[in-house]
This record gives C-alpha cells, structure tokens and sequence, in this order.
C-alpha cells in the first residue's frame, strides 16, 4: 500500500514537472519572439483573434492535462499550443536573422522551415486526432483502429511531402532547403490527391463523434453536446462569412463578424468547450445555452429579414410612385416599429416550436404537468384524482412502476388515530 502511494505521490510530480516545463516553454518563447518583433521594426503584433486561439489551447491543455493526466487530449492541446507560440518565435527569429540583420543569428532558414513544415502539420493533426479520442481519449472502439492508423500514416505522408516540395518558403526570400527540384511534379500530384484523402478523413472524423453522440447516455451525451456546440457555432459563423462574401456583400454583416475578430473567438472557443466538458464544469448547463442559442439565434435571423426586407420593400415603392432613387427615411422607421411589435410573440413563437421539435420530452412533460394542474382546480372525485396522478407521474417520468399510498381520513402523520 505503502508503495502505491509512493508511485502515485511520483506520478503526480512527473505530471506537474512536464506541466510548468509547457509553461515556462511557452512564456519563454512568447517573450523572445516578442522581442524579436520590436528589433525586426514590425510594431503589429500577432492579431488579438490570433493570441487568443493560441492561449485557449494552451491555458486547456495545461488544465487538463493536470487535472485528467490519463486524457490524451490535455496534452495534444499542450503541444499544438507550444506548436502555435513556436510559430509566432520562428517567424520573427527568421525574419530578424535573414532581413533585418542577415547573419546576426544562426540557422535562419532552418527556422523558417520549421514555421512552415513542421508546426502547421503537427498542431492540424493532433487536432483532428483530438476530435477523434473526445472525450474520455480513447478510441470510440477498436474498430476504429486501422483508421486512426491510415490517418496518422497520411498526415505523416503530408509533412513529408511538404518538407520536400520545391519553391520559396513563403514570408522569407530563400527556397526550401529540403525540396527536391526533380520530383516537383510527382509530389504536387500526391499531395493534390492528398487532399481528397484528408478530406474524407475529416468526414469520417465528423461522422465518429455523431456515432459516438447516438450511442452515448448521461454524462458522456452531455459532453458530446458541449463539443457539438461550439463546432456548430464555428460552422455557422464560417457558413455566414462564405454567403456574405460569395452573395449577399453587406457591409453590416462584414462588420459585425470583424469588428471583434468573431471568427478566430469561434475557433478559440472549440478548445474552452472541450475542456469543460472533460473537466465538467456545469456541464449540464449546456442544454440551457442551445436552448437559448437556437430561439434567439432563429430570432435574430427572422428579424433581420423582416428589417430588410421592410426597408427593401419600402424603398421600391416609394421608387415606384415618386421615381426618386434615395432610400426614405419613413421605410427605417416603420421597418423599426414592425420589429418591436414583433419582437415578443417571435420569441414565445420560436421558443415553444424549438421546445417541440427538439426538446419533445421535456416539452410533453411540462404540457402534461399545466394540464394536469388546470384539472386539479376543478376536479372533485378523489378516486379520478388518484388515477389522473398516477398516469401523469408515469408519463412524464417514464418510470417503470408507480405506487400511490393515501393517508386515510382521520390519520394523523405519526400513523395515531385522532380523537
């Protein structure tokens, strides 16, 4: 017993060593490339969306990787965060050594290579083999074995293609010190078919967690949610970028997604919610969050189109009667007061049709409880209350046996007969 202890106490140690040595690696690095930054004269730093995706990794990895040592997934997290600080190090360290002072530093080109072969391929990978071991880091069964070999084995196949490809490393005039000239052709036409191949290893990916997702129950379910929350927010805000971009080009919209750099806080928060779920820090809270994601979300999007539409509408008659081109401000205005009127019954509207359709039990349940209680006001047959009681008890707890034990007339609580 005494020796287990021993092992464990030793374990611990080994865990919180190789976890201040991520930290300390991380700050030292992210101090350097800082100063670097000022003596290359590129007062930009990183953008903050940038700085921010690179601290969610770390700050989870670090997390749960102290807290859940068994997780892989706390230490991809550690490694793709050191792979991003890494980046930002090996970037200022090749600029400073091959432009601003050629020379002044060794192994210029090295490091320019390392920031365009090396950290991109390992932090991708062990980002999608994150996705795959979420959330207790393991494999969702052993069937998936070969897969996850195939897939390691293309990725592998990927980095080694691109440290051999010919050409410039882009951000430094100098070529690739490992690219093979002769073999440009052959190794454009694997990596082309590559990229077929990693994106049908990213579907089955997508499709592992939904097959995870169907046969999981309680807590793992409730994890799988936290996760398929922040990739649907991510999805969404990607699929609203490429429409504006591709269709609709409206400068509110542009705004609004780069005014706060949303995209990369949508990346940045995969990680956080990974790390709740693993670490289960309110985790059943999450159901509260879609609830309210998807009515105000559903909200939004009707009202924008109302707003719009109003405004569009407006400006076409008035342009029909008057044949003026200058958009009135009368059609702001009413697109406005249409708006606030609707306000309110699209909220209850919307949030009892999501209710419906995707919380159904919890929606029957609560139905048949506000049924239940407008017939206890008016019924009076005792025996008719008892089985009313019991059927909804049953229905909305789905319990496999249901008793009723009525205190008979002239019982007191302590089981006496009162005089």
């Amino acid at each position: 017993m005494e020796g287990a202890r021993q092992q464990s106490r030793g374990s611990r140690r080994t865990v919180s060593w190789l976890v201040y040595s991520i930290v300390a690696l991380a700050l030292l690095l992210g101090v350097l490339g800082c100063l670097l930054l000022l003596l290359n004269d590129r007062f930009q730093p990183p953008s903050g969306g940038y700085i921010l995706a690179f601290l969610s990794f770390l700050v989870v990895g670090v997390l749960i990787a102290s807290r859940r040592p068994e997780n892989p997934i706390g230490w991809m997290f550690c490694v793709i965060g050191l792979a991003s600080v890494w980046e930002f190090f090996a970037t200022e360290y090749a600029i400073y050594a091959l432009d601003t002072r050629p020379g002044a530093l060794p192994g210029g080109v090295w490091m320019a290579w390392t920031r365009e072969v090396l950290t991109p391929n390992i932090a991708w990978e062990l980002m999608f083999f994150a996705l795959l071991l979420f959330p207790n880091g393991w494999l969702p069964s052993p069937r998936w074995r070969p897969f996850a070999w195939v897939a390691a084995a293309v990725f592998i196949l990927l980095g080694v293609l691109t440290a051999f490809e010919p050409g410039r490393l882009p951000g430094v005039r100098v070529p690739n010190p490992t690219g093979i000239e002769r073999a440009a052709g052959i190794i454009e036409l694997i990596m082309n078919i590559l990229t077929f191949v990693i994106l049908g290893i990213v579907v089955v990916i997508a499709a592992s967690v939904i097959v995870r997702f169907r046969g999981a129950r309680g807590e793992e379910r409730q994890q799988l949610k936290w996760l398929a929350y922040a990739v649907g927010f991510l999805g969404t805000l990607v699929g609203v970028g490429v429409l504006n971009w591709r269709v609709l080009h409206n400068s509110l919209i542009e705004g609004a997604l780069g005014v706060v750099d949303i995209l990369p806080v949508a990346v940045a928060g995969v990680p956080v919610a990974i790390g709740v779920a693993i670490l289960r820090y309110g985790l059943y809270e999450i159901d509260v969050i879609i609830n309210r994601t998807l009515v105000y979300g559903s909200l939004t999007a009707m009202l924008a189109v109302v707003y719009f539409g109003g405004v569009a509408t407006a400006q076409t008659v008035f342009r029909a009667l008057t044949g003026q081109v200058q958009q009135p401000q009368i059609a702001v205005v009413v697109s406005t007061l249409v708006i606030a009127a609707l306000f309110n019954p699209l909220r209850l509207r919307t949030r009892s049709f999501i209710d419906r359709r995707f919380y159904r039990s919890k929606y029957d349940a609560r139905k048949t409880l506000e049924a239940f209680s407008a017939k206890l006001k008016d019924e009076t047959d005792l025996e008719a209350l008892n089985k009313e009681l019991v059927g909804v008890v049953s229905h909305t707890m789905q319990s496999t046996h249901v008793s009723l034990w009525l205190r008979p007339d002239g019982v007191s609580r302590k089981g006496r007969q009162e005089s």
